[in-house]
């Protein structure tokens, strides 16, 4: 059970997916209209039900309760060698007259 005011985040369908716009491409068509909104739970609720909350905004919402206490969490990607180089090849196409390494 998540205790109220903790900060959460949950999910409401906006469109069902026969209720998109007309004109936009088939797979989109067929993909509900999904927001998810973070903000305080305003009673105690366990994941997976409906809840509502209050957004740093002040807005209040409600759909079903997906996470407690989310958080960003951003990967870039593995290592990429030709990263290393920019900065050194940088330096020497614009200060030194030189080509960078192929």
């Amino acid at each position: 059970m998540i205790k109220k005011d903790t900060w959460v985040c949950i999910r409401a369908t906006i469109l069902e997916a026969g209720s998109r716009a007309d004109g936009i491409p088939e797979d989109t068509a067929n993909t509900p209209l999904v927001m998810w909104v973070k903000g305080f739970l305003q009673a105690d609720c366990a994941i997976g039900a409906q809840a509502t909350v209050r957004t740093v905004a002040g807005r209040i919402e409600s759909g079903i309760l997906e996470e407690a206490e989310p958080y960003t969490n951003v990967d870039y990607g593995g290592f990429v060698p030709e990263l290393l180089r920019i900065g050194a090849d940088a330096h020497k196409i614009l200060f030194d007259g030189g080509e960078a390494h192929g």
